[in-house]
């Protein structure tokens, strides 16, 4: 699919009346099946993939290339327990990854001191006004952390716009054109109000207001009452902004970290037409339950198939490794069909 291209309507009215059922029997299967598969050669890479010593490896930034291969753009953490920003490249988005020698985009505590204790979880989007790659990262210093921003056309070179979202704040992407003139930052402050997902608009990708709470974390006993937060970047479907977000529920033994899905409008992002009520993802596999911080699974970036339908989902598991799932965007539509009530979009 061409970076940008709408997704086309999941049934056409002009389609015979034997391939419309055909269509609702795949669409009433999406909802009763996982929406996602675990690649069998999960984790895809972990830090004994790495050229040069370090600790651990997750929550990669992803994007397909003009040329073919899907880059990821992975925090890595150094034994020093700071991290940085390192790429990684394949022809198949799953194996043979080429692996820069060195880090790829490192903290500069000289000229961004919001970068003093490193950067962490980037979310990457192809901005064809611009034709660079966008890239929203979390800086981490004394203050807590923040969101800046960088752009890049070939991943060797950035462009460092420095902080724009001051802490405590993450979990941001830039959506891939303007709203009504301005661009939009989907991003994750902590207020008073709480851990909740907003946006705000820019004329210059510098200077940010209009700030808005688009979803709240949801209280009492539900899956994502305690913070909430954007994953991969949105994708720009015919129904609307199509949002995978994480929710954390505390139990006695820890966090658990899962997915959820909602839904936005496309010109008016800030308001949420469906979100589902339960979560459809999280974390069963050995690799996502058990490692440097248990019971996680954290995706930052998504490529989607020539077929504009297949999502290949690439997520932190449990802060130790990368791992892959693929599922398919009609199928995330039907699922939010059947599993979102309006009551809920909010929490006020």
């Amino acid at each position: 699919m061409k970076r940008g291209t709408l997704l086309k309507p999941t049934i056409s009215l002009a389609e015979s009346p034997e391939s419309i059922a055909r269509e609702l029997a795949k669409l009433q299967a999406c909802v009763d099946q996982p929406l996602f598969t675990r690649s069998s050669a999960n984790p895809i890479l972990s830090r004994t993939h790495w050229p040069y010593p370090i600790n651990s490896v997750f929550n990669p930034a992803a994007v397909l290339l003009p040329d073919g291969d899907t880059l990821l753009l992975c925090r890595v953490e150094d034994r020093s327990g700071l991290s940085h920003l390192c790429a990684a490249r394949s022809r198949n988005g799953i194996d043979a990854w080429r692996i820069d020698p060195q880090p790829t985009l490192k903290a500069n505590p000289l000229d961004y001191p919001e970068e003093i204790w490193g950067i962490e979880d980037p979310r990457i989007t192809y901005v064809p006004e611009l034709d660079r790659y966008a890239v929203a990262y979390t800086s981490f210093a004394r203050g807590g952390p923040g969101v800046s921003l960088a752009l890049t056309k070939d991943f060797r070179n950035f462009e460092r716009f420095g902080v724009i979202m001051s802490p405590e704040d993450k979990d941001a992407a830039l959506l891939p054109r303007r709203i009504g003139g301005r661009w939009a930052l989907i991003h994750r402050p902590v207020t008073t109000l709480g851990a909740h997902m907003w946006i705000s608009y820019s004329p210059d990708l510098r200077h940010w207001g209009s700030h808005k709470i688009v979803l709240e974390a949801r209280r009492g006993g539900w899956w994502d009452a305690n913070k909430i937060g954007l994953c991969s970047p949105p994708i720009e479907t015919a129904k609307g902004w199509l949002m995978i977000y994480h929710g954390v529920r505390q139990t006695a033994s820890g966090n658990i970290y899962r997915l959820g899905l909602a839904l936005f409008d496309l010109e008016s992002p800030d308001r949420c037409l469906q979100r589902g009520d339960s979560w459809m993802f999280g974390p069963e596999a050995p690799y996502e339950r058990g490692g440097d911080v248990n019971d996680v699974v954290f995706p930052c970036g998504q490529t989607i198939g020539a077929d504009g339908d297949t999502i290949n989902l690439y997520y932190g598991a449990a802060d130790s490794s990368i791992a892959l799932a693929t599922g398919s965007i009609r199928c995330l539509l039907a699922w939010l069909d059947s599993n979102s009530s309006s009551t809920h979009i909010t929490s006020r």
